[in-house]
């Protein structure tokens, strides 16, 4: 056992992040291109890309395929008022004639916003939390201006819920994991004994834990309990919820699930989604790179469900989202939360792309080319073999 000065130096490293980088492309080869740290650290066992992870905000972009299916389907209609499937009014409080649209939620253009909790326990109702005016910005209007909130897809679940009369969770595991032959799931009831055995532990900069520390079980309450402290799952009420399963950000499926998505995209929708249901979904509008969750130019793009990273838009000298820092046009979602920054990105024009996560990452951690963190940039460049910069991956004590 180290004493004096050793003790003190070994004590100030923090084990290293687990991070995982593959790479796909149009031909459906997929690459590991990083594996490295520990899946989880109390038992030791190291990480692989088969292994599931809360891919936080990344979900957004999977929870789009389950509206297209339903679409294509003829359930769903991007530009219907949500109304006619909720089985109740959603109207923002300043704009009560204008209708809220899916296209509207999935682009975060309905109005709504993050001042009101969208983690909500079980016995809420969703009907009630809307009508509340801090869930509404009172100047932008439905089918305004761009401003990132997660309660926008709180929404677009109990939409799911109303046109299918399924649990959100279930839906998906029909809708999209299930025809994929992803072992994927938000929230995990529907994921297989196999995946929640392989859970990543989410820990953050200080090496706390902060979700799915598992030991190869289900937990107990996969949602918010309720106010009483209950978890009857018989109380969610379909279309009157919507928050249970996170679908802002709950989805665990690992590095290569998502690269599964990638190849879907660069294949243009396979016999899964046709093409131009894609061809929606990836349709950029311009953000103004100093508004909402964007104000350092993390978000320059925005279509439904989606964003760009490089491309065009960093003619505006307020963008800065090149994570990969050579201007190509890439289109996906990025993912943060509980110390876990993630990314599924794709070129269409190149056919390949790069799905990645890694752990560990301290809160507004900036990176020295992009908006984005030091340690993504760090792991991308380890990924795409770029020698001439690429480091090791910093432990959060030397990362800054």
């Amino acid at each position: 056992m180290p004493t004096g000065l050793a003790f003190l130096i070994a004590a100030s490293i923090a084990p290293p992040p687990a991070a995982v980088a593959v790479h796909f492309d149009r031909q459906g080869q997929v690459e590991a291109r990083v594996v490295e740290g520990l899946a989880d650290r109390t038992s030791g066992r190291a990480v692989t890309p088969d292994d599931p992870v809360r891919v936080a905000s990344a979900s957004k972009m999977i929870v789009a395929l389950g509206v297209m299916r339903l679409v294509e389907a003829g359930k769903l209609d991007l530009d219907r008022d949500v109304s006619d499937y909720l089985g109740w009014r959603l109207r923002h409080p300043a704009f009560p004639d204008r209708p809220i649209t899916l296209a509207h939620l999935l682009g975060h253009r309905a109005g709504l916003t993050d001042d009101v909790d969208y983690a909500l326990p079980l016995d809420a109702d969703l009907e009630a939390e809307l009508a509340k005016p801090a869930a509404w910005d009172g100047a932008r209007p439905p089918g305004g201006a761009f401003a990132y909130a997660n309660m926008n897809y709180p929404v677009v679940a109990a939409v799911i819920e109303g046109a299918t009369g399924e649990r959100f969770d279930r839906a998906m595991q029909r809708l999209v994991f299930q025809p994929l032959g992803l072992d994927a799931c938000f929230n995990w009831p529907t994921c297989g004994d196999a995946a929640v055995a392989r859970a990543v532990v989410l820990y953050g900069a200080d090496g706390a834990v902060q979700r799915d520390d598992l030991g190869g079980r289900r937990p107990d309450c996969p949602v918010v309990p309720a106010s009483d402290g209950g978890c009857d799952l018989t109380r969610y009420r379909l279309a009157h919820h919507g928050a249970g399963f996170s679908p802002q950000g709950g989805l665990r499926i690992s590095a290569n699930g998502l690269a599964r998505i990638g190849i879907l995209f660069l294949r243009g929708g396979e016999t899964f989604l046709k093409p131009e249901s894609l061809t929606r979904l990836a349709a950029m509008a311009a953000v103004h790179p100093t508004s909402g969750e964007g104000t350092d130019g993390f978000f320059c793009e925005y279509g439904m469900a989606m964003h760009s990273t490089g491309g065009s838009a960093l003619a505006d000298p307020a963008c800065h989202d090149d994570l990969f820092g050579d201007g190509r046009l890439r289109l996906g979602h990025s993912g943060d939360a509980y110390g876990l920054r993630s990314g599924l990105w794709f070129d269409l024009e190149a056919g390949d792309g790069i799905a990645y996560f890694i752990t560990q990452v301290p809160d507004g951690q900036k990176g020295g080319r992009s908006a984005y963190s030091s340690a993504e940039e760090t792991l991308i460049d380890k990924a795409v073999h770029r020698p001439t910069d690429a480091r090791p991956l910093a432990s959060p004590a030397a990362a800054h």
